[in-house]
């Protein structure tokens, strides 16, 4: 799916006149988020900017925090079909903390302590692998934020302002003809 994403980037590109190559970012939330980070740190220069939000980060942290249905999903003959010992080099072919070296464009994070899917300690693990290799970039861990996986996406005065700080993210690197003014 990563491949696909990225490819679906190109042929835009490629075909259709109104889309500019030098104004790309990518945006994702929670599986989607490892997307984006997949995405600006294997294709960092095709991209200008990324945004990850609660983003699956490490699979090995993953499984080890989630319950055995979890490594189940994993393990099915439809999926990666081995467990994460059997086959290690695998489960770090599909870990954002694995590329971390390779950030070279503006990426911004997000992370809420309260979130019940991907949990706090495992963006944290990218934060800081992050910050090993002497990446700049944006993060907010946001305590407690109501909504808990999904705080960004909810009817709230909170939720709302927080998607206004994405748009103003997107907006320094992207340039956009039609700026946002406020969170209204």
């Amino acid at each position: 799916e990563n491949d696909d994403v990225f490819e679906s980037r190109n042929y835009m590109i490629e075909n259709y006149s109104f889309v500019d190559a030098s104004r790309v970012g990518v945006i994702g939330w929670s599986h989607g988020g490892m997307i984006a980070l997949m995405q600006i740190l294997q294709h960092g220069d095709h991209y200008q900017c990324a945004f990850a939000g609660v983003p699956v980060s490490d699979l090995e942290n993953r499984l080890a925090s989630h319950d055995e249905s979890y490594t189940e999903y994993f393990t099915a003959p439809h999926h990666i079909g081995e467990s994460i010992q059997e086959n290690p080099a695998e489960y770090a072919r599909r870990s954002p903390t694995h590329y971390a070296a390779n950030l070279n464009k503006p990426l911004l994070i997000y992370t809420n302590t309260n979130d019940n899917d991907v949990y706090v300690e495992e963006v944290k693990l990218m934060i800081d692998t992050l910050k090993k290799h002497g990446k700049q970039f944006e993060y907010k861990v946001f305590q407690d934020a109501a909504g808990g996986h999904g705080f960004d996406r909810i009817d709230s005065k909170e939720a709302t302002d927080i998607r206004f700080t994405v748009h103003q993210f997107l907006q320094r690197y992207l340039n956009p003809p039609k700026p946002f003014t406020s969170a209204a």
